[in-house]
């Protein structure tokens, strides 16, 4: 099926250009890096990086056992089990991630804090009268960093994990359990190892998120790498010293994808008509259905109830900000920009994960590596590096006019929203391209040579074939894709241009004047443009398996 040499070359300059347009704003940094030395260094290696590492790698190894167990049992559970609630739990499991890791900090702050509900209700349960009476964990903290980046990333493993126990889980399983196999044993000596690349896939992409995460990881006072990174530049007003430490960020980042790739590497399937997916095929009863039933629960409290409900309260208060022509217009430039960043980022996955389908081109396979590394950089580090060779060419153009027409072009490139939705594509390519890589890994490699020998060229193949079965992963990758965008915050604060308002960039200056109340409006926007596509894509992919 695979051509190798002929008709490559279209796909290998293609991937080339993606590339190279993913590789600019790394090679920005790294010239950065080495052009200048920085007057900080020596107590940046003495004294910040050593426990900004530490910390970074703490807060990674919690967060990698806290969403791997929630992401496992839950996926496990609704998979594998009847019991109340389940079909309520298995699409209400993913709502966590519509919110973002920012918006779950600043609510769970506010819920726990001394003032808060909880703090409240302690106090007048009990009789105490100030904090010094009774102890309360200190939320802001890295255990409580830990807790909340997994309660709204653990989806990621939920929904990889989910798909393997429904899809190759089940028959395995059923011989297991004709065999006399407890539900225990068939958990931890066959589902398990069976989900293990799908896990790694999941928290990987948890892990990715919180190395990124700048907004949660700074209300929160946990000072990681990223947010070394970030004071580091803005503080200290030391760029060079910055980008240093984010090269060190790039190396953790490239090595967990490698790691990432490492344990999928053998897992190649395709599905048959067969593998229909048969969830709950144990009926639970007493409390065995109520642990389950709580063991669900939880995390979905948690990543979304408790965030949800702070923003419901809040919002309610500040009903008159429904008529601010200012929250609509960064509702608007939040869909619009999410959109595009969408649809440019999923038409060049999918140009890429269909070249290495059809060609097996080694080089388009190294290329397609490398443009999709562009999720290992955080955002505020990748604004950096978009804003140099931008502005640059902004300049050159606007001289180049000024010296031949004596017109000024101003900032066509860096000062619009063309920056934004590119540090999208870079940020957001390995989540688009991914999705589609796996849905065309589903498609047997049969249907292509049929087709062919019907006489079908390639590009009909794809248009006839392809594209229709590959519809679920082209909308999973674009629902991915513009939630993620919806949310992001830290580029978009220094890429935006002049008087230039998305939800996340309204929140976030509400609440640097310590005034999150102003702000919940526009947060609970936030969560609501992404609840909607999060449905969409839990019913897509639960339509993706009972159709294979």
């Amino acid at each position: 099926m695979r051509r190798k040499g002929k008709g490559d070359g279209g796909y290998v300059a293609t991937a080339l250009v993606l590339a190279a347009l993913v590789a600019m704003p790394f090679l920005a940094l790294v010239w950065l890096a080495v052009s200048g030395a920085s007057s900080n260094w020596s107590h940046l290696a003495t004294t910040i990086l050593p426990e900004a590492s530490l910390v970074t790698a703490e807060l990674m190894l919690g967060v990698a056992l806290l969403t791997g167990t929630m992401g496992v049992v839950t996926a496990w559970l609704v998979a594998s089990f009847e019991f109340p609630g389940r079909r309520l739990f298995s699409w209400a499991l993913v709502l966590p991630l519509a919110v973002p890791t920012y918006i779950a900090a600043y609510a769970f702050v506010e819920f726990l804090h001394f003032a808060g509900p909880v703090q409240t209700a302690i106090r007048a349960l009990f009789g105490y009268s100030s904090s010094r009476d009774y102890w309360f964990p200190e939320i802001r903290s890295l255990p409580g960093a830990v807790l909340i980046l997994s309660s709204v990333l653990y989806p990621y493993v939920y929904l990889t994990v989910r798909m393997v126990f429904l899809m190759q889980g089940r028959k395995a399983a059923d011989v297991a359990r004709t065999l006399g196999a407890s539900q225990a044993t068939i958990f931890l000596r066959i589902l398990l190892p069976l989900a293990r690349p799908a896990i790694a896939v999941g928290v990987t992409l948890a892990l990715m998120e919180a190395v990124n995460d700048i907004g949660a990881v700074e209300f929160l006072g946990v000072r990681t790498l990223t947010f070394a990174v970030y004071s580091t530049w803005l503080n200290r007003g030391d760029l060079y010293g910055a980008t240093q430490i984010a090269l060190l960020m790039l190396a953790v980042i490239v090595l967990l994808v490698t790691v990432e790739r490492l344990a999928r590497r053998q897992q190649r399937f395709t599905l048959g008509r067969s593998d229909r997916p048969q969830p709950g095929s144990e009926r639970l009863a007493g409390g065995r259905a109520f642990l389950a039933t709580a063991a669900c629960a939880l995390p979905i409290v948690l990543g979304f109830g408790i965030p949800f409900l702070i923003l419901g309260d809040y919002g309610l208060r500040r009903l008159d900000q429904l008529a601010d022509p200012q929250l609509w217009r960064a509702f608007r430039n939040t869909v619009a920009l999410a959109s595009i960043t969408g649809l440019v980022t999923v038409t060049a996955g999918f140009l890429l994960a269909y070249g290495v389908r059809l060609t097996g081109s080694k080089r388009l396979v190294l290329m397609t590596r490398l443009a999709v590394l562009g999720y290992a950089v955080p955002g505020t580090v990748l604004a950096i590096g978009i804003l140099i060779p931008l502005a640059g060419l902004d300049n050159f153009v606007d001289a180049r006019m000024r010296e031949t027409f004596d017109v000024s072009t101003g900032l066509l490139l860096s000062g619009s929203g063309f920056a934004i939705v590119y540090a999208g594509f870079v940020r957001f390519m390995a989540m688009g391209h991914g999705s589609l890589e796996s849905g065309f890994a589903k498609l047997s490699p049969h249907l292509d040579m049929a087709a062919r020998t019907l006489g079908r060229a390639p590009g009909a193949t794809l248009v006839e074939v392809l594209l229709p079965l590959m519809r679920p992963a082209l909308l999973t990758a674009f629902l991915l894709v513009f939630v993620e965008a919806s949310k992001e915050l830290s580029a978009t604060i220094l890429l935006r241009p002049f008087d230039f308002e998305t939800l996340a960039t309204f929140v976030y200056a509400q609440t640097s004047r310590s005034a999150f109340e102003e702000g919940a409006v526009a947060a609970l926007l936030i969560v609501l443009v992404g609840i909607l596509p999060v449905a969409i894509l839990n019913r897509s992919i639960l339509a993706e398996t009972a159709r294979s």
